[in-house]
């Protein structure tokens, strides 16, 4: 069974860092190479939004214009892992941060929740 584990959430300052990893396992018939990574994000009282998304040989990378040159996304899929590196941050980047792997199918992991504030 996959399973997608996100962590590196926490209270941050505005203008301060923070570094997501999602460890994938379970990927026994197709691999964790195979898929795609995506972050989103829902912040309370909103829709779930896209953030970021690695292609699975990690060349490719798109972001939300609202996170661009300042979040970058990773992967190594040596260890199933994934991550997001959070620069710059907003208090609008407050919010549940979820990663998703994407191929035939879609997973989804609990998510870990960002909170920037002074």
């Amino acid at each position: 069974q996959v399973q997608l584990v996100e962590s590196g959430g926490g209270l941050v300052q505005p203008g301060g860092s923070l570094r997501l990893s999602c460890v994938g396992s379970g990927f026994t018939l197709t691999p964790f190479s195979t898929h795609d990574i995506n972050w989103y994000r829902q912040a309370p009282g909103k829709e779930r939004e896209f953030v970021a998304v690695i292609h699975g040989n990690g060349t490719r990378t798109r972001y939300a214009d609202s996170v661009k040159d300042r979040f970058t996304i990773s992967r190594d899929n040596s260890a199933n892992t994934a991550f997001l590196q959070m620069n710059s941050l907003k208090p609008e980047d407050t919010a549940v941060y979820y990663c998703n792997a994407r191929w035939t199918t879609n997973y989804w992991g609990q998510g870990t929740q960002v909170f920037v504030s002074p």
